[in-house]
């Protein structure tokens, strides 16, 4: 028998804070679960995503400490709509999310938006919007031929 992946943990600093977030987009948190160490949520198809405070952490390891720099993982959210993409993205800026890339229509047929958690995790929004861009049948753009349309960040320098 092979394995199975059952639970994603995530590590926060601030329980309610980061919860009031993925509530934000839709997951069935446990009413009074702000307070807890430790907080599970069921999602579809039997996966859990599991919230742990540093303390619940450190108290079976000590010598855990958060990684620095860019996170390394994401959870991405598929949306109903391209739409609802964006108007979740701006939800969730106004509520004081951290933007990485605002929502653009990404080459692989889809719309998409990337923020960051509360406590720096990657979080992408998406919806699928019909197919994807033939780079070949857009009009080149000086010293890039295939380059299509990326958020500036992802831009190749000219």
């Amino acid at each position: 028998m092979g394995a199975t992946l059952a639970v994603v943990g995530v590590v926060v600093e601030d329980m309610a804070r980061s919860l009031a977030f993925y509530r934000r987009l839709g997951l069935d948190v446990p009413a009074g679960a702000d307070t807890e160490p430790h907080v599970e949520v069921a999602l579809p198809g039997g996966l859990k995503l599991a919230f742990d405070t540093r303390e619940t952490i450190n108290s079976f390891d000590p010598s855990w400490v958060p990684s620095g720099g860019s996170p390394r993982t994401s959870l991405a959210f598929a949306c109903d709509s391209p739409d609802e993409v964006d108007k979740l993205y701006g939800e969730l800026v106004a509520a004081g999310a951290e933007s990485h890339l605002e929502p653009w229509d990404a080459f692989w047929g889809m719309r998409y938006a990337v923020l960051h958690d509360p406590d720096g995790n990657g979080v992408d929004l998406f919806c699928p919007t019909g197919g994807l861009i033939d780079a070949h049948q857009r009009p080149p753009q000086a010293g890039h031929p295939r380059r299509t349309e990326l958020p500036e960040a992802l831009m190749p320098e000219a």
